[in-house]
């Protein structure tokens, strides 16, 4: 999931994703407006890290909350600590597939390059474990690639989920119905369903009120 650093300018000591620098700006473009008013954002599966750096500079306004399991934490803090943003915080130490979540008082959560990578419980305790976090109104922003009606999008995402069901044959491309079914049992609501580059998509869910 991570490559060994290449470009100039990456500390070799510091995990680097090329994915992360290819997507960073078409998802910011999308949040951006959806994030303007936020004053706090959970980030599940931060990964490198550089996504929560990109995104609290160009947030200075938020509290972008950083968290992943206890593998990549050192990666995350190499990134945080050298940004010197004031506005990044963690990252904590999070497992959605862990009873216990974070006691964070945020208005969005956000993850990336995850939800292909979890088990089909692990993605019921995601969702779920977002609507109870949030609160009316709040978001919850998914990017990823999705299926519809169980059906790739394009060869690249089969050949992905191929990919991905060789390393681990729990894990793959979730079917956005599915995700949908869940959202709305943990009290969220479809906003949007936007179209990004390379296959990817990024599923906008509302917390409703009641």
């Amino acid at each position: 999931m991570i490559a060994v650093p290449t470009i100039v300018g990456v500390p070799m000591n510091k995990p680097y994703s090329e994915s992360c620098d290819q997507n960073r700006e078409p998802i910011f473009s999308i949040i951006q407006p959806i994030l303007s008013s936020a004053s706090q954002v959970l980030e599940i599966g931060s990964g490198t890290g550089q996504h929560a750096v990109f995104f609290a500079r160009l947030f200075p306004h938020l509290i972008w909350h950083a968290s992943d399991r206890r593998d990549y934490l050192e990666g995350i803090r190499c990134w945080l600590k050298e940004s010197g943003l004031p506005n990044v915080s963690g990252p904590v130490e999070f497992d959605v597939s862990d009873s216990d979540w974070p006691q964070l008082d945020v208005d969005a959560v956000f993850t990336a390059n995850s939800i292909h990578i979890m088990h089909a419980q692990d993605v019921i305790n995601l969702i779920n474990g977002v609507g109870h976090l949030l609160p009316d109104d709040g978001d919850m922003l998914l990017y990823r690639p999705f299926n519809y009606d169980n059906r790739y999008t394009s060869n690249s995402n089969a050949n992905f989920d191929a990919w991905l069901k060789d390393r681990d044959p729990l894990s793959g491309i979730k079917n956005f119905e599915d995700i949908e079914v869940m959202a709305t049992g943990a009290g969220m609501a479809l906003v949007e369903d936007y179209e990004m580059p390379a296959n990817n998509r990024i599923l906008h869910f509302k917390k409703t009120s009641g």
